[in-house]
């Protein structure tokens, strides 16, 4: 499997033209986060090997520059491009929160269901920022003139959906297993 934060960083520098290395991972918190998720320690490596590949260039030379822009390249364009029209690697989602319920028999009850109520928390929260940036999108008539503004709405629409289908997972799980474990 490719290691695709070269893909995500090309593909931010082709929509948003230059950027430092913290700009793009503060784009991707902001925006991509609940589907992509950056870390610095891993993004700046990437950074540099775009750029020794010739596929992303620094808008300054100037090594003492402490904050370095960069630009994507024709030639970056093309591999985003050619990778853009590859199928979807298939990638398994990781939980810890399921694998922690899949060995629940080892766990507390209450430990159980204060886990399942942390995640629920964390999840209305995820839920409200998102449900704000789709009003956004929704009542802006400048995002509505970006030619991405479709494709932003379907990524926002699918985590929104999902964070819906999570919350009420988290509700009829805590259900069942209340009842399960008063039925033993």
């Amino acid at each position: 499997m490719k290691n695709k934060t070269m893909y995500a960083v090309l593909g931010v520098l082709s929509l948003l033209g230059p950027m430092s290395g913290y700009d793009i991972k503060k784009f991707c918190d902001k925006s991509i986060s609940y589907f992509w998720n950056e870390n610095f320690g891993h993004l700046y490596p990437v950074l540099s090997r775009l750029e020794s590949s010739g596929l992303i260039a620094r808008d300054s030379p100037d090594e003492a520059v402490r904050r370095k822009s960069y630009h994507i390249t024709d030639k970056g364009a093309a591999v985003l491009r050619a990778w853009l029209a590859e199928p979807v690697e298939y990638q398994p989602e990781r939980s810890e929160l399921l694998l922690k319920l899949s060995f629940g028999n080892r766990m507390e009850l209450e430990d159980i269901l204060a886990m399942l109520e942390e995640a629920k928390v964390r999840n209305e929260l995820k839920y409200k920022q998102l449900d704000q940036i789709h009003s956004y999108y929704m009542g802006s008539d400048d995002a509505k003139k970006k030619p991405q503004y479709p494709f932003w709405l379907a990524a926002l629409r699918y985590g929104i959906t999902s964070l819906e289908a999570s919350l009420k997972w988290v509700d009829e799980t805590k259900i069942f297993l209340m009842d399960y474990h008063k039925n033993q």
